[in-house]
């Protein structure tokens, strides 16, 4: 494992002395390595591939909060609902339906974000701000018939561009904090809005300058990350 106790020790000290959230990216490690980190003292760890968080989940420590980071297909809803303890990447209101629907049918409120794009490139997923601002006013409709009764929208989560123009990331950090003050009223019983997921291992620390309150760390943590699974 590339991370010691002292490094580990060394940013949790640091993003605590600022109220910050350390969500551990695990993605494609093995759970010898994430055994690690929780005999640390982490509980909190981000997966993207649906079936592998699932696998981990059975073998790990229940009391593991796992986050789902990754584009979430909807028709793998069902698969987590179970016990996924925030999910960052909701990206669409039919996702947001189905993750409602599948929360109700396992008795359980599933406490999700909103994803906005703000980066300049393709590859990424996100609501702009048009599709933001429609979707809370739906989600905060109590009178509409598709209210989501079983989910709370508990902040916004953004990834920046994938630049060495530190500008740039910062600008679109910026902006993300913007909509998260713009848009952090009301508060209901499903609309909570406390965090602000933005923030890498390369850009970490900008992200916090600009607001961020819970960042997503891999290859710090674990070092360069294996090759992706589809």
């Amino acid at each position: 494992m590339a991370v010691t106790a002292e490094l580990y020790k060394k940013i949790v000290g640091e993003l605590r002395s600022k109220n910050v959230s350390l969500v551990a990216v695990s993605k494609t490690k093995p759970v010898e390595e994430i055994l690690e980190l929780y005999n640390l003292g982490q509980k909190d760890f981000g997966e993207n591939y649906v079936q592998e968080l699932v696998d981990k989940y059975e073998q790990l420590p229940k009391d593991i909060r796992w986050h789902f980071i990754g584009h979430l297909q909807s028709n793998k809803v069902k698969l987590i609902a179970p016990f996924i303890s925030l999910i960052h990447s909701v990206d669409s209101e039919k996702l947001l339906k189905e993750i409602n629907k599948e929360a109700r049918k396992n008795e359980r409120m599933i406490d999700c974000l909103l994803q906005v794009y703000i980066a300049k490139e393709e590859t990424k997923f996100g609501l702009n701000e048009e599709e933001l601002q429609g979707l809370i006013t739906r989600i905060l409709d109590t009178n509409s018939t598709n209210y989501f009764k079983n989910i709370c929208i508990k902040g916004l989560m953004g990834m920046a561009s994938f630049t060495d123009n530190k500008e740039i990331v910062r600008k679109e950090f910026l902006y993300l904090k913007s909509l998260f003050d713009k848009y952090s009223k009301p508060q209901t019983t499903n609309y909570k809005l406390q965090t602000l997921s933005m923030g890498m291992s390369a850009d970490y620390e900008i992200a916090i300058e600009e607001g961020s309150n819970m960042v997503r760390i891999g290859s710090l943590l674990f070092g360069k990350r294996e090759t992706s699974k589809s």
